[in-house]
């Protein structure tokens, strides 16, 4: 029997969807702790812990209450909770962070590769936003929070924070990773290893080399 010329371009898109359709993105046990052991089984990146000798403690985690030390350049703090510090958190795709403002303090423009952000405040007043991408003509979207507010930053948009009070911050967020990453824009492109050249940078940025070399100094590259 001779299939139609006409009905190829069908049957491949039904093929393709049989596929999509087979494919289950969740999890196909309770957990899969994460542990330092090469003897375990791999899972997203990480080797399981024996599921008979995971406990309570796996998925715990104390100390959000305290406050971050908020005393360097740019008067803030981030505390992480990712799969580092919970390894009960291997594939379940969420992680938490506690960021603390001094006063003027900010989290600097940066993104995070691999998760979405929604941050909550429930101390003092910030300004945040993220600019989007070069196709959206880089449309700057941001707010000001006061306690209780929520904003979200899409997956990899550049985004952040900044204390635009007179007292602490405080602003507790989740991301939709386990380890969402994070690249901060100024160390990366200032600060990176072995340096990028200066005038490569200063053409980009449109600025005179000597600046892109005393930026550079200034986030540890030269």
């Amino acid at each position: 029997m001779r299939v139609s010329q006409s009905l190829v371009p069908f049957a491949i898109i039904a093929l393709v969807l049989s596929f999509v359709n087979a494919y289950d993105p969740s999890p196909l046990q309770d957990f899969c702790v994460a542990i330092d052991d090469l003897k375990g089984v791999f899972v997203n990146g990480r080797f399981c812990k024996d599921p008979k000798r995971v406990d309570a403690k796996d998925f715990f985690f104390s100390g959000l209450n305290v406050p971050g030390n908020t005393n360097n350049q740019v008067g803030s703090n981030v505390t992480t909770v990712n799969v580092d510090q919970i390894p009960g958190l291997n594939t379940m795709g969420i992680s938490l962070v506690r960021i603390d403002y001094a006063p003027h303090g900010q989290n600097p423009p940066h993104t995070h590769p691999r998760g979405s952000e929604i941050l909550v405040l429930v101390e003092g007043t910030l300004y945040v936003g993220f600019v989007s991408s070069n196709q959206d003509n880089n449309r700057l979207f941001a707010k000001v929070l006061h306690p209780g507010d929520v904003f979200v930053f899409p997956i990899g948009m550049i985004h952040f924070q900044v204390n635009v009070g007179k007292i602490p911050a405080v602003a507790f967020a989740g991301l939709s990773s386990q380890n969402a990453g994070v690249i901060t824009i100024a160390n990366t492109v200032f600060g990176s290893n072995p340096p990028i050249y200066p005038e490569l940078l200063a053409r980009a940025f449109q600025l005179d080399a000597s600046v892109v070399k005393e930026l550079q100094a200034k986030f540890g590259s030269i």
